[in-house]
């Protein structure tokens, strides 16, 4: 075979591989991810909240990739997103005192939130709160991909 047939032939296989590499990140955890919640159980939880906010596309960091959507419900002991988020890896649940949404105001007030725990589910999720946690001492939620380092999206609730 030709030099250039050869060549033409390892790029292409490259290419391939990236591509199929590049859609099993993105896919995978599209594929175990766990059920969430119903929509009964998201209304009795959300009957309940002592506060609410509205995850938007809309945030300055949000992107195709990066984006949350819909109403998010807080107590003392769940939080409840009755929407949908961007499929992604290793996404964690914030509280933080101030409203934030880039990454670069993330990591600059990351020290004065609190992790609350995994989000697991990208249509409504469910995360309990641990009871060292009062809800009350902040003002936000965030959703934040830990793997990445990327701003998924935030509401504000009081």
């Amino acid at each position: 075979m030709k030099k250039i047939t050869l060549a033409l032939l390892g790029v292409s296989h490259l290419v391939v591989g990236f591509i199929g590499f590049a859609a099993g990140i993105y896919l995978l955890p599209i594929l175990i991810a766990p059920t969430g919640p119903s929509q009964a159980e998201i209304a009795s939880v959300s009957a309940e909240a002592q506060y609410k906010g509205v995850f938007s596309r809309e945030r300055k960091d949000s992107d195709a990739l990066h984006w949350g959507e819909g109403t998010v419900s807080l107590s003392n002991q769940q939080v409840v997103l009755d929407g949908r988020l961007a499929p992604g890896p290793d996404y964690r649940l914030y509280l933080s005192p101030t409203f934030v949404e880039t990454e670069v105001d993330f990591n600059r007030l990351k020290g004065s939130m609190v992790q609350v725990g995994h989000v697991r589910t990208f249509e409504n999720f469910s995360v309990m709160v641990p009871p060292e946690v009062q809800v009350s001492d902040f003002t936000t939620v965030i959703v934040w991909c830990e793997r990445f380092g990327q701003f998924i999206t935030s509401a504000k609730y009081r």
